[in-house]
């Protein structure tokens, strides 16, 4: 299932293009507390890493990480928040 991301209604966008690992997860660890339960936040990073640690951390964690798109030089990722 391709994610539609046109759809989605993020609460929270966190932009960390340019910050190397693991500055993304941290600061999307820090942003998801801004996010209400059900909501999306949506995750901007330049570092691929961050396609293997996001998907990771929200299921450790008990968020639902519902994928990722690529644009040019990075990737919005969408993690919707589980608790």
């Amino acid at each position: 299932m391709a994610l539609d991301i046109a759809t989605l209604k993020i609460a929270k966008t966190v932009d960390a293009r340019g910050t190397a690992c693991p500055g993304p997860l941290l600061e999307a660890k820090r942003a998801i507390a801004a996010v209400p339960v059900g909501g999306i936040m949506e995750v901007l990073s330049s570092d691929a890493g961050t396609n293997e640690d996001i998907p990771l951390w929200a299921k450790k964690v008990g968020h639902d990480y519902l994928g990722n798109t690529e644009e040019a030089g990075y990737w919005r990722l969408f993690v919707k928040r589980g608790k």
